[in-house]
């Protein structure tokens, strides 16, 4: 795999305006981070072949279609040879229900997130995994009342700047 390009500070820029609003023309784009539009185009294209540009997309409010529980989920695993993460990882994967999924350090080896439309919904989901034998030994499970901050995407200068917040 060749060596991914260097980022300068108006592909920064890109990606940051792109991050708030995937949906800017290129015109609009171009007009934003200070080039004319042929070049910025190039570099858009440039950043989605190099993978740093992975998807667009919108962000729904699914409250507004469906009442919908969050739940974050600490597991355990009974074993943990390399097969046992990867055959855990593989299934988790094919639920729709779990939105993330971290191996962690600590007191547990994974944390979940998942969204159901219920406890009940939940409580199934995770029964069917515990029955798929998958190799969980216990779970925590935390049901999220409020969240008063969700932030869709950190602010990339944020993590660039070597400069104390």
């Amino acid at each position: 795999m060749p060596p991914l390009p260097k980022l300068d500070r108006i592909d920064l820029r890109i990606l940051a305006q792109l991050q708030s609003n995937g949906r800017l023309t290129n015109v609009e784009l171009a007009r934003r981070v200070g080039l004319s539009a042929s070049p910025c185009l190039i570099r858009v294209k440039r950043l989605e072949k190099s993978g740093y540009i992975v998807s667009y997309g919108a962000q729904i409010n699914l409250q507004k279609i469906s009442s919908l529980l969050t739940v974050f989920t600490e597991v355990t695993l009974s074993d943990h040879r390399r097969d046992d993460f990867s055959r855990f990882e593989t299934r988790i994967q094919k639920i729709p229900s779990v939105m993330e999924c971290h191996l962690v350090s600590g007191g547990y080896d994974y944390l979940l997130k998942f969204m159901t439309r219920s406890v009940e919904h939940y409580q199934g989901v995770i029964e069917a995994m515990l029955d798929a034998n998958i190799g969980i030994e216990k779970y925590f499970s935390y049901i999220v009342i409020k969240s008063p901050i969700i932030k869709p995407a950190i602010a990339i200068d944020s993590i660039i700047d070597s400069s104390p917040p």
